[in-house]
């Protein structure tokens, strides 16, 4: 029986394949709704708790 760490041990994953690259200002750039959605839901989340528990 082999596990995961067995068979990746002997290769690298991305090596000989295509691999995307994305730059850290770019991934920020695209991902910025996905941050402001997050605040949105957290502060739906903190109403809905001061609603509930009346707060």
């Amino acid at each position: 029986m082999s596990t995961v760490v067995d068979v990746t041990e002997k290769r690298n994953p991305f090596e000989g394949e295509d691999v995307i690259e994305v730059e850290e200002s770019e991934l920020r750039a695209v991902s910025r709704h996905v941050v402001a959605l997050g605040e949105l839901k957290e502060r739906l989340n903190d109403w809905a708790q001061a609603v509930t528990y009346g707060r």
